[in-house]
């Protein structure tokens, strides 16, 4: 929808983060199709995604050090997405100076997904969490463009390019009905 539109993303006038990487972590493999349409949604706007899974309950080691240290390996955002009890999201949050967007996912192990919400949505103050729907990664991967875009103007073009066809996406559904 918002792909080759001819942005000139190389003019000299230019705003550029050069942070414009995002991390997405899953709990598990079984997260993945979820998980999917956040890293679809970023790599259309030109976004660097690095994927891994990282495992609050399984592998604490490893989430402690991605937490720690993404900021160090040049990411800007990332989009957290667990199902049941659904920790790494804020663990991730309290570890890290990054803004974190948790996904609840809808697991064969929670509670209709509720629990999953509930976990990421209920965060202590302090220690924040941008929370989108359940199972709502590509929400979670517009909100990362989005929060790039306020420092990389090229991003903040294909931003607005995409909101503009999901504009004219509707209005041509709604002349379908007339």
């Amino acid at each position: 929808m918002f792909l080759n539109l001819g942005l000139d993303c190389a003019r000299p006038n230019r705003k550029l983060n050069f942070m414009s990487k995002v991390g997405v972590i899953m709990g598990s493999k079984s997260d993945l199709p979820v998980m999917q349409d956040a890293i679809d949604i970023l790599k259309g706007f030109d976004i660097e995604v690095e994927v891994d899974i990282v495992s609050a309950h399984r592998t604490p080691e490893k989430l402690f050090d991605y937490g720690k240290n993404a900021h160090t390996r040049g990411f800007s955002v990332i989009i957290a997405g667990a199902g049941g009890a659904a920790h790494l999201p804020g663990m991730i949050a309290s570890l890290s100076p990054l803004p974190v967007i948790g996904v609840p996912v809808k697991s064969s192990n929670s509670i209709d997904g509720w629990d999953s919400v509930l976990s990421i949505l209920q965060m202590p103050g302090g220690v924040p969490v941008a929370t989108v729907a359940l199972n709502g990664a590509k929400n979670a991967g517009i909100l990362a463009a989005q929060i790039i875009a306020t420092s990389d103007t090229c991003v903040l073009d294909k931003v607005i390019a995409y909101k503009e066809g999901l504009k004219i996406k509707v209005n041509e559904s709604a002349k379908d009905l007339k």
